[in-house]
């Protein structure tokens, strides 16, 4: 149903280029159905309508032709369901109210999203808030698996138990505390080996990125200094922050006005609410 809804608020955002009537030349016929014809401007408003990933595959080639099957699709259901005034019915009849009243109340309320500006008080107070998704680390690792790990055995090593894994590791920390090459050691020894030819690198994370346990360690380890073994279910992880930043307010001010809109919605939908509020009945919902 979510699917479907979004295909058809794709098709009311449409509506306005299907009012239109350009000269042929300019605006080709890009589909026919039956009666009915689809031109190159108004395929293009329902491309244009679809969600953020949804559009982003339907400007493929591939994309528009699955696009085209489908709107082709619900279009031929759409005209036999009538011919058989399937339509007409009670039952479709109220189906149709509800989901154009879905239709309108989502665009409306990307409507109240749109319309008031965050100002730089609130958007400042929304940074500070939220600071922590802003925050990112750079750093290594060495992987020591043990068995029932998801990561897979390299060949001719010896699957380890959870104790000879946590022994391992501890003694790989040792090495680097003494002055061992982190980045050699996690080339020779690290079980991750996408990372591990590199050194153990793992670039920049932000949260949300890594594994619960993972990502703890690695935001409160102080920059420079090798962790005590770190366990998920991958295995024991020894972790070398390298460095830990925030971005700036600047960098991620576009960010956060597209992270408020859905907050500025609902308070707008709430004072609506609040002048209008729906009356309940207890006797029907407490039953």
């Amino acid at each position: 149903m979510l699917a479907y809804m979004k295909f058809v608020l794709a098709f009311l955002c449409a509506a306005i280029a299907w009012g239109q009537d350009p000269a042929p030349s300019a605006d080709p016929v890009v589909i026919t159905i039956g009666s009915e014809t689809i031109t190159k401007s108004e395929f293009e408003a329902i491309i244009a309508g679809l969600p953020d990933q949804q559009r982003a595959q339907a400007q493929t080639p591939a994309g528009k032709r699955q696009l085209a099957e489908r709107l082709a699709e619900l279009k031929t259901l759409a005209h036999e369901a009538r011919e058989k005034k399937i339509d007409q019915t009670p039952k479709v009849q109220a189906q149709l109210k509800l989901q154009s009243d879905q239709v309108l109340a989502n665009l409306f309320f990307q409507d109240l999203g749109n319309s008031t500006k965050p100002d730089d008080a609130a958007l400042h107070a929304y940074y500070d808030a939220h600071k922590a998704e802003w925050n990112e680390v750079k750093a290594r690792h060495i992987l020591i698996r043990m068995k029932g790990s998801q990561v897979p055995l390299k060949p001719g090593e010896k699957d380890l138990t959870d104790a000879e894994a946590l022994a391992k590791a501890e003694d790989l920390r040792a090495k680097i505390i003494a002055g061992g090459d982190f980045s050699a050691l996690a080339k020779a020894e690290s079980d991750d080996t996408g990372s591990g030819k590199n050194g153990g690198e793992l670039g920049s994370f932000k949260t949300g990125q890594m594994v619960p346990e993972f990502e703890k360690a690695a935001f409160v380890q102080e920059v420079g200094k090798v962790s005590e073994p770190v366990k998920t279910q991958f295995g024991y992880h020894l972790i070398l922050v390298d460095s830990r930043t925030t971005k700036p307010f600047e960098d991620v001010r576009m960010e956060i006005i597209q992270k408020m809109k859905p907050e500025i919605a609902q308070k707008s939908l709430d004072a609506i609410l609040k002048k209008n509020p729906p009356v309940y009945s207890d006797t029907y919902f407490t039953k």
